[in-house]
């Protein structure tokens, strides 16, 4: 099982309409076939870290989490997700999978999901503040 994490802050000039909407996108990417369970909600960390929100899937494995990252769900509901974002951060990820190479693995997907989709990486590029934990 791959478990990835997602911690964020809305921006300012996000509405509570948009913000609901936002986490209403969110709530569909992660009901896609290739996901084996959910949470989207409240980020119930330290507050001093400025994340309000969290997002968390569960993946069974590389070819489910291929799946996920090209599902055209999960493709659709980023133009409408990201530009809410006034911080993200990513990770840290984890899983049960022992293979000391599935970082790397995990890695090369998501060049390969840049390389497919050169929009995504510049809507990526528009969130202020990006960590990768």
């Amino acid at each position: 099982m791959i478990v990835h994490v997602l911690r964020f802050r809305f921006r300012e000039e996000t509405t509570d309409a948009q913000r609901d909407a936002v986490l209403a996108a969110m709530r569909r990417t992660a009901a896609v076939e290739s996901v084996n369970f959910s949470t989207v909600g409240q980020n119930l960390g330290d507050p001093a870290d400025g994340l309000t929100h969290a997002y968390c899937v569960g993946i069974a494995d590389l070819d489910a989490l291929e799946r996920y990252l090209h599902d055209p769900v999960h493709l659709a509901g980023d133009p409408e997700i990201v530009p809410h974002f006034a911080k993200l951060v990513i990770g840290p990820d984890l899983s049960d999978d022992p293979d000391p190479e599935l970082g790397a693995k995990i890695e090369a997907l998501h060049r390969r999901k840049v390389a497919a989709y050169p929009e995504w990486e510049a809507l990526m590029a528009t969130v202020p503040e990006v960590v990768f934990a």
